[in-house]
């Protein structure tokens, strides 16, 4: 299967063809309403850094301190990308930003702009991390030279952050929302060990950042029991996804655990080493970051509302009841445990494969599809891997998860693709160059 990220020669095509947006981008910002950059501009503050930085403290506030389900994560690294993107390309220009934005102060500072965006934003959603994101606000300005450009920075990024948050006002996060499905072959059901109800079901539910709809990019739908395809991911999750007795090598098993940890963050972590390493300046960095994170969070959004529509039972579940499927080519085995403990939601589609479709995708659009680079690191096995190639990335994060047993083939490369499918609307649709 080859994913095609658009083209960079595309660009000129779509000026100018983004839809009109329901209400994050009823007055869309025209390149009139950004100030770009004069010739007589004053040297002000524009470190990159400041982009890195902040979506480092993102992190630690989302997870460390607030313990975000990853799922409902990318939300908010979603928020804090949009709201420093928008400061950012409101006083440098170069590109369209998410939504209207007062016109900037020639001289203001982009870095303050985006330090202030992120600290709203993050104080807004976790008011519990105030005081440590206060004194991170307060590092971010201490060598900043008092004065128009901070006086004015603050001004956009507070503008910035103030719009992310009134747009995503009663967006449906954290709605009462249940999967209740009656139990019968090939339907999800909660599952060993824990038995937990479906995680986050609201996701599905929520307001998209990019797609007009948790729906908008339909999928086929999981394999039905009684097909050939159906036996085939079987049979290759029964043996390849145990935890005793499996076919896999240990190469494989160290593979499936190296993927065993939080995608999300792993992969904030890799972009922020490549936006580094490659020297982005503090417009295409915070473009970078609004890229992956915007269609990262819509990617679970979609992905979860298939989840919930599709409810398709899990590899223990199946396995251990294949008696009950209609298939005659598929045998049960009562005690199968896969090699890691099943997540709580259903199988169809994955969401670490819609997770790292959208990365994947990313990257290969921003750096080519051959040429991206990118170094991942895992907490689980302590060690890192070096990708050259998104098709690398995607190949490896596909076969990880059945070798933990906790997939099937079908769902994961059915949530790779709306993961590229969600990342190449967002960059057709989304964050244009100004002409």
């Amino acid at each position: 299967m080859v994913f095609r990220p658009a083209p960079e020669n595309a660009w000129p095509l779509l000026l100018g063809v983004r839809p009109y947006r329901r209400k994050a981008l009823t007055c869309l910002a025209s390149s009139a309403v950004v100030s770009a950059p004069s010739q007589a501009r004053a040297t002000v503050a524009s470190d990159p850094s400041v982009i890195t930085e902040w979506n480092a403290i993102a992190a630690r506030t989302i997870f460390t301190e607030n313990t975000t389900p990853i799922p409902a994560s990318s939300l908010y690294f979603g928020f804090v990308s949009i709201a420093m993107y928008d400061a950012v390309v409101t006083i440098e220009g170069g590109y369209e930003p998410y939504a209207q934005q007062p016109r900037a102060h020639a001289n203001a500072s982009s870095e303050v702009a985006a330090a202030t965006a992120a600290y709203r934003v993050l104080s807004h959603y976790f008011p519990a991390s105030e005081a440590n994101l206060a004194a991170d606000y307060a590092a971010s300005l201490a060598g900043i030279p008092s004065g128009v450009g901070m006086v004015h920075g603050q001004r956009v990024g507070e503008a910035a952050a103030g719009e992310i948050i009134r747009l995503r006002q009663d967006d449906g996060r954290g709605a009462s929302v249940a999967l209740n499905v009656a139990v019968a072959p090939g339907v999800w059901r909660p599952t060993p060990d824990a038995f937990a109800p479906m995680a986050v079901p609201w996701l599905g539910f929520v307001e998209p950042l990019l797609l007009d709809s948790p729906t908008q990019i339909p999928l086929p739908g999981p394999d039905a029991l009684t097909t050939d395809a159906y036996e085939r991911d079987f049979m290759e999750a029964k043996a390849f996804g145990a935890s005793v007795g499996s076919s896999r090598s240990a190469a494989q098993t160290g593979t499936a655990l190296f993927w065993n940890a939080n995608a999300v963050l792993q992969y904030q972590a890799a972009l922020r080493d490549q936006v580094t390493r490659r020297g982005l300046d503090i417009v295409e960095s915070s473009r970078a970051f609004v890229l992956l994170n915007s269609a990262t969070a819509d990617a679970l959004i979609a992905c979860w509302r298939a989840k919930y529509d599709d409810a398709y039972w899990r590899p223990i579940t199946a396995i251990r009841l294949a008696d009950t499927d209609g298939n005659a080519a598929t045998e049960p085995d009562a005690n199968w445990t896969p090699l890691v403990p099943t997540p709580p939601y259903p199988e169809y589609p994955s969401g670490h494969a819609c997770i790292t479709g959208a990365m994947s995708n990313t990257v290969a659009y921003l750096f080519g599809p051959d040429a991206i680079d990118l170094n991942v690191s895992s907490s689980v096995t302590g060690k890192s891997r070096h990708y050259a190639t998104a098709a690398s990335l995607d190949e490896e994060t596909m076969n990880a998860r059945i070798w933990l047993g906790i997939h099937f083939r079908k769902g994961m490369t059915d949530g790779n693709r709306l993961g590229h499918d969600v990342s190449n609307y967002g960059v057709t649709h989304f964050f244009q160059p100004t002409g």
